[in-house]
């Protein structure tokens, strides 16, 4: 019945697709573009040359007006907002949970410990139901921007070509792949054959990561476009100067990362899901190492992404000082308080859940001194980072404070504070990653002390480096300094984590490992998993309005005006609206998605029949 429901669903995939390409062929009929689309507002086009001794077909962005928008009773934008979202939320979690999966699946090749297969096919099964769901939202996005924003549609078209199609391919390769890979695992699971269903997870990671750096290209070009002059024509035939833009390389890091990061929250809450409803001691084993493993993932692929979303930040600003200011310094910088907010909560939940799982190993107490310590750093560093720079004050409470910036806390509202708190945080959650890790070994290594005293070492050269540059660069120097005071604190970031990984591998060399009891962990640790969720879906609708709002009354960023009803930045309250209505449609979705992959697991008896030890 399972493999029925999920078949009439992924159907409805392929339905939304095979309707796709039916408006496509109506917007696009055969012959039109030999016929030429311009008319009116719609492409126009001229001979031009693009090359020598070649002349070839030009087409620029179209000049919109009000009236080449269909009429709608909703708004579109809000239409294509939410569709938008749901459709990106589905795709960041599958396109991330294969790409764990096969790590965990090979971990347990080398391991011949069968736990890893049991639980990497578990994982997969979760977003086998979401797969299905990700498709229905991108028909359904795709045809609402061809039925809503056609012209807009028709350039875009134009200026990737052929791209469309391998994208389409692309899905459907990954459509096979995913299918072959899930149904296969226990067809494949021994021997020989377990290397080929690694190979076939490998190429589903391929196919779903090509996937996902396509889609960059587009979202990349309508904030930066390359390839194109100031009337949208093409400047060459080369779709390469296209795809490369300026924000691509850094968009790609920063998804794939947060995919990850993302996927693995998501799989955490199915975890800490059936963790509580687990009814045997084997069932709380086997999801609570399921949840720490999902959160060691999570926060793994979360420690790095802020200087990835730094590095995307950096060439805004390098691309178009107007944007980057509209994003930190305009409208938009209140948003990057509520980030702190979420942020924040992320690595509270996280570091509370690594704490808790002290408590199923012996050693817990040689390091549970430190936790309040690490917690105070935590605590005080959020509060810079959530401290504005300036308020929102009426005329007459800002007289009486002498300004709309308190006089003590407002440069805490600036960036050097804000970058020394973000890299406090992310120093103490890998130093209570480290505690975790170390509580349940004793090293047996003769220069265990030594080691010991270099990570000391490495972590207080951090520390001293992050707060010395972030101060002293950061309020005593010029702007120029300023900016590159940043690069130090990353260094010395990285530092203490990639010292702290080399250090803790050779220092637990033939360790004494003293068993994890899993399962014994308390009930509201897991509750610290359900935080990661909620507060990432959060974050990735609020950083994609923000991201969305910096080209302001643009299709096409200085390209492709936006003319339609919609043609501004909407207000933060209505912005903060629609993110948490499509934060909770998606978590609404997962917890579905979570009650169907428990469903598949029950068994009815037959009429008649009673359980084992009743009656």
């Amino acid at each position: 019945m399972r493999l029925v429901n999920e078949g009439r669903v992924a159907g409805r995939g392929w339905l939304w697709l095979a309707l796709l390409l039916m408006v496509m062929a109506w917007v696009f009929p055969p012959g039109a573009e030999a016929a030429g689309l311009a008319s009116g507002s719609a492409l126009s086009e001229a001979p031009a040359m693009v090359g020598p001794g070649q002349e070839a077909e030009r087409f620029v962005a179209p000049d919109l007006k009000r009236e080449d928008y269909p009429r709608s009773r909703y708004s579109s934008r809000s239409v294509v907002w939410v569709l938008a979202q749901m459709h990106l939320f589905f795709a960041a979690f599958v396109l991330a949970v294969p790409l764990f999966v096969v790590f965990i699946e090979w971990l347990g090749v080398k391991s011949g410990d069968p736990r890893y297969d049991d639980m990497a096919h578990e994982f997969m099964k979760i977003s086998m139901t979401a797969y299905s769901i990700t498709a229905l939202f991108g028909g359904a996005l795709m045809l609402a921007l061809f039925v809503l924003y056609p012209q807009f549609m028709q350039y875009m078209v134009r200026v990737f070509d052929s791209q469309f199609l391998v994208y389409a391919l692309l899905f459907f390769i990954e459509s096979v792949l995913l299918y072959l890979y899930y149904y296969s695992w226990y067809a494949l699971r021994y021997g020989n054959a377990k290397w080929v269903h690694l190979c076939i997870g490998v190429g589903l990671n391929v196919a779903g990561t090509s996937i996902l750096v396509m889609a960059n290209a587009w979202s990349t070009f309508m904030m930066a476009p390359s390839g194109v002059d100031i009337s949208g024509a093409l400047t060459s035939g080369n779709i390469w100067e296209v795809i490369r833009g300026p924000l691509w390389n850094p968009m790609n890091l920063h998804r794939f990362i947060a995919n990850v990061a993302f996927g693995g929250a998501i799989v955490g809450a199915y975890a800490a899901y059936k963790f509580l409803a687990a009814r045997t001691p084997a069932e709380r084993a086997h999801y609570d190492w399921m949840g720490y493993t999902s959160n060691f993932i999570a926060i793994l692929a979360f420690l790095p992404l802020p200087f990835a979303g730094y590095w995307l930040m950096a060439e805004i600003y390098a691309y178009s000082q107007q944007m980057g200011i509209t994003a930190m310094g305009g409208i938009l910088a209140w948003l990057f308080i509520v980030q702190a907010v979420l942020i924040g909560t992320i690595l509270l939940a996280a570091n509370y859940y690594l704490w808790s799982g002290m408590s199923r190993t012996g050693g817990a107490g040689a390091y549970g001194w430190m936790i309040k310590y690490i917690a105070a750093v935590l605590v005080l560093s959020f509060l810079v980072w959530v401290t504005p720079h300036s308020l929102v004050l009426t005329p007459a409470e800002a007289a009486q404070m002498g300004s709309s910036s308190h006089r003590w806390l407002g440069p805490l509202g600036l960036m050097p504070a804000k970058n020394v708190a973000v890299n406090l945080m992310l120093v103490a959650t890998f130093l209570s990653f480290q505690l975790y890790r170390r509580s349940g070994k004793e090293p047996t290594v003769a220069y265990a002390g030594w080691l010991n005293a270099v990570m000391v070492a490495i972590y207080f050269w951090a520390v001293v480096a992050i707060i010395f540059s972030g101060v002293y660069y950061g309020y005593f120097t010029n702007t120029v300094y300023k900016v590159g005071s940043s690069v130090v604190q990353v260094v010395a970031t990285l530092s203490v984590i990639l010292g702290g990984v080399v250090i803790d591998s050779l220092l637990f060399r033939g360790a004494r490992v003293v068993p994890a009891v899993w399962g014994q962990v308390s009930t509201r640790s897991q509750y610290a998993l359900f935080a990661l969720p909620v507060a990432f879906t959060w974050l990735m609708a609020l950083m994609g309005y923000v991201r969305s709002s910096m080209r302001g009354n643009w299709h096409v960023y200085s390209v492709m005006k936006d003319n339609s009803a919609d043609n501004f930045i909407p207000a933060i309250g209505h912005a903060g609206n629609m993110m948490t209505l499509v934060t909770l449609l998606f978590l609404g979705c997962i917890l579905f998605i979570f009650f169907i992959a428990s469903l598949s697991e029950k068994r009815q008896l037959p009429p008649g029949a009673t359980v084992a030890g009743e009656g």
